[in-house]
Formats: C-alpha cells, sequence, structure tokens
C-alpha cells in the first residue's frame, strides 16, 4: 500500500509542538504560511484560554475559509511581520525561501518548520551556497549533497544565528521544528 501526503499527517506532534512553545503568550498573534484548512491552529485555538489570532496564506481555494490566497513569498516579501509572535512554515519539503526571506528581515518570534526530504530528494542549492558549497562542487556530485539533510539544515540555521532548536522525528527525514528567532 502506499502512502499518500495528507495535509495533517502527525497532526498530534505538530500540535503538541506548537503548543510547548506559544503556551505563555496571551495576546498570540500566528501567520499561518501554508494554511491549508487551518486544521492545526484550529485545534491549538479550541485548547487555549487565550484564543490566537490567526492569518494563513494558501494558494489552493478552500471554501467556508478565510485567508490571504496567493503566494507565501510575495506576501512575506510585503508584509510586515513584526505584529506576529508566530510563524509557521509547515510545507512540504524544505521552506528555504520562506527562510530567507525571515532571516532577510530579521524577523523576531517563534517559527515552527517542517522538514521534510524524500528519499532522493536535494536539498535547496541556495542553502548548500549558505553552508559554502560552491556550483561546482554542487553539480559535479549531486548526491553527495543531499546525504544527511536534516544535519546540513541545522547547520544552515546555525548560520543565520540560530544557536538552538527543537524538534520532533516521528518518521525518517520528516522533522517538526520549532525555533526562536531573535537579534544578536
Amino acid at each position: 500500500m502506499s502512502k499518500v501526503q495528507t495535509d495533517n499527517s502527525y497532526f498530534f506532534c505538530k500540535t503538541k509542538l506548537r503548543e510547548s512553545f506559544i503556551k505563555d503568550i496571551p495576546d498570540l498573534k500566528v501567520l499561518d504560511c501554508f494554511h491549508g484548512t487551518g486544521r492545526i491552529w484550529k485545534q491549538i485555538n479550541n485548547n487555549r484560554q487565550n484564543k490566537i489570532s490567526i492569518i494563513g496564506i494558501e494558494k489552493k481555494k478552500y471554501k467556508d475559509e478565510v485567508y490571504l490566497k496567493g503566494d507565501n513569498i510575495k506576501f512575506l516579501t510585503n508584509m510586515d511581520l513584526s505584529i506576529y509572535q508566530a510563524i509557521d512554515l509547515d510545507a512540504y519539503g524544505i521552506p528555504f525561501d520562506q527562510l530567507e526571506i525571515l532571516f532577510a528581515k530579521k524577523y523576531q518570534g517563534i517559527v515552527f518548520i517542517t522538514f521534510i526530504q524524500s528519499l532522493f530528494g536535494q536539498l535547496p542549492k541556495g542553502m548548500l551556497k549558505v553552508l559554502d558549497f560552491t556550483d561546482k562542487m554542487i553539480i559535479i556530485i549531486p548526491s553527495l549533497f543531499n546525504i544527511d539533510g536534516f544535519e546540513k539544515f541545522k547547520s544552515y540555521l546555525w548560520k543565520r544565528g540560530i544557536k538552538q532548536i527543537s524538534f520532533i522525528n516521528p518518521q525518517s527525514k520528516k522533522y517538526y521544528i520549532a525555533i526562536s528567532m531573535e537579534l544578536e
């Protein structure tokens, strides 16, 4: 039987990680960049005494949902992110471009990241370049640079100033991560 990609696989892990990081923030504003139907944050909101203000961004059209429809990269580039205490990047794959925008804008707050590297999945070339791998190196032996993807991702975060991450690894090559971005 083949596995089907679902919007909220390992739902419990995702909600618990988020709840543990936001529990002490009373007036929480969240920007959910891969919103889908918003199931994760709706569940968290139902469990909280202090309600969360959630703004979702989603490319797909969902009935009965209120969200910003479009490309999250365009929205992230043009929005004032300082009003959000948390940004959620629950992507299929590696949300490298979105993270680069947050780093460039010097965002301060909690970021939730889903990191998924498929069996032969390539890591983002831009991320490898941050780790000082050259185009020539990547082109000559591309498979070499796809090994230990999560270790490379942690090194990328370290080079961008993130010294501590929390994560859950429910399945090989799938990680649910929380980081706190602060100015040094």
